[in-house]
């Protein structure tokens, strides 16, 4: 079957691949329908391997050797294996993506995106940009009927998104800034109308995605090459400044930036992941109470179904999926343009699509 198969910086190959094997015990094999590319693809694509260690950490495989990529994807149950009881043949599933062990400190505290042995189908193992995956059915959950492929396909980065939510304990009728309103940040925003947050102020350098986080919620957009979103926040809630604000861009003086649109008291949370140190006024912080907090991946068991059921009631793929691409075209159509910056919106890749 073909494959997505990263060899090295610059070297995504569409390859045969043997067909994903037998499940065995807990676990099912699916034929993808979608996967998603996010920005760790094109990192990986670009400059990798960085987070893909184009090493197999699946249980009972050490072997050196290229890794299949996809991390972000749904499919069809083709079948089960022994003790797979969740699931029958032909069910539609999204998938986390990340496994976990259950048994350590970690996994007993519900913490199971810490695990102490996490790893990931797509980055530490062979992914979902293929036809077909076998994979542990404890990490799936159930699409509704009357979902399309397109917008299923956005429940593991939801998922991502609103775990990133329950990490900054925004409350009901918050004022929240999301600096940052690319991929992650759009859909924090989603989330936060689940969450009846507040006043929304989505700060971002482009328009097009001020657009979108407009569409998706956010009441007020600032674009911070032309506006200053300090008078912005400072206007909204009368000097008070917001209640929470979300670092979710990644530049290395992200956090110096929200840090003086956050009240006393207020939270910060950290999303984006800088390249290099970052500096910030840490007697401020102190000063006026303000918590910072960090947050990664998603809480599969919790967040998934709530990111299924938030696509059941909105179709966000409407608003964020540029387009879908046959897997014979993603360098073309999907990694090149991610990596240099063109694409506009969030694309997925039809594995089905095309030759076998």
């Amino acid at each position: 079957m073909k494959a997505a198969v990263l060899h090295a910086a610059g070297d995504v190959r569409v390859e045969e691949r043997l067909d994903a094997p037998s499940p065995g015990p807990g676990e099912v094999r699916l034929v993808v329908t979608r996967a998603g590319l996010c920005g760790t693809d094109a990192s990986e694509y670009a400059a990798g391997p960085i987070m893909t260690p184009l090493k197999s950490r699946h249980p009972g495989s050490g072997a050196l050797g290229p890794v299949v990529l996809g991390h972000e994807f749904i499919g069809v149950v083709e079948s089960t294996g022994p003790g797979s009881d969740r699931f029958t043949v032909g069910d539609r599933v999204a998938a986390g993506a990340g496994v976990w062990c259950g048994g350590c400190d970690w996994c007993r505290r519900g913490q199971t995106n810490l695990c102490r042995s996490y790893w990931t189908y797509g980055l530490s193992a062979d992914g979902a940009l293929t036809r077909q995956v076998t994979v542990p059915e404890m990490m799936l959950h159930p699409i509704a009927p009357h979902v399309s492929d397109d917008n299923a396909a956005l429940a593991q980065p939801l998922a991502v998104g609103l775990h990133a939510l329950d990490r900054s304990r925004v409350r009901a009728g918050d004022v929240v800034v999301v600096h940052g309103a690319g991929a992650i940040g759009s859909f924090i925003i989603a989330g936060l109308q689940a969450a009846d947050a507040g006043a929304v102020v989505a700060v971002d350098i482009d328009d097009g995605r001020l657009e979108t986080a407009a569409r998706l919620g956010a009441d007020v957009t600032v674009n911070a090459s032309s506006g200053d979103p300090l008078q912005v926040v400072r206007d909204l809630t009368g000097s008070a400044l917001a209640d929470v604000t979300i670092e979710a861009s990644g530049v290395p003086d992200g956090l110096s930036r929200v840090q003086r649109l956050t009240r006393r008291g207020g939270t910060i949370l950290l999303v984006g992941l800088p390249k290099g140190a970052v500096s910030f006024a840490a007697a401020d912080l102190i000063l006026r109470e303000i918590d910072v907090m960090t947050t990664v991946a998603h809480v599969c068991d919790r967040n998934l179904p709530a990111a299924l059921d938030l696509l059941a009631r909105h179709d966000l793929a409407s608003l964020l999926v540029e387009r879908v691409v046959p897997l014979d075209r993603i360098i073309e159509d999907a990694l090149i343009p991610m990596a240099e910056g063109t694409a506009r919106g969030k694309l997925l890749v039809d594995t089905q699509a095309g030759p076998s």
